[in-house]
């Protein structure tokens, strides 16, 4: 009886893991060219949001100008927000000037693009329902 329990039991937290995970599709658009990378960083808090990607569930993808596509897979249910970036040199960042504007091309989720500071996490934020179905997001670059 008692191995039938801890079987149950494994069983329970395995399905229990995975079912409430899904998948994040982001298509990155605005991409003047079909050079350099695309960086998607995927933040389930605020710390770092949108320029330091340390906290974020990162990557890199050689950049389209058709559109690149970002996948996500198991994300679990909950609130998120995404950072892109159009790198053009290698650095596998947002290069910024003297002043602290980017001089390449980034986009958030909710395409929020206030113009004398950067975008806050909760002007970014989304909700990624639990399941096994795909979520997508279109996120525009734009210097």
């Amino acid at each position: 009886m008692q191995t039938r329990s801890w079987i149950s039991l494994a069983f329970a937290a395995a399905f229990a893991s995975g079912a409430h995970a899904g998948t994040l599709v982001i298509t990155v658009t605005g991409v003047s060219e079909a050079k350099g990378e695309i960086g998607c960083s995927l933040f389930r808090e605020p710390t770092g949001f949108p320029m330091d990607n340390s906290a974020a569930r990162v990557q890199w993808l050689p950049a389209q100008g058709a559109g690149t596509v970002c996948r996500f897979n198991d994300v679990p249910e909950g609130s998120y927000a995404v950072a892109v970036a159009h790198d053009l040199n290698g650095n596998r960042r947002v290069d910024t000037n003297f002043f602290g504007i980017p001089t390449e091309a980034w986009g958030v989720s909710n395409n929020v693009r206030p113009s004398l500071r950067p975008p806050r996490f909760e002007e970014a934020v989304f909700k990624l329902p639990g399941g096994s179905a795909e979520t997508a997001l279109d996120i525009r670059v734009a210097r």
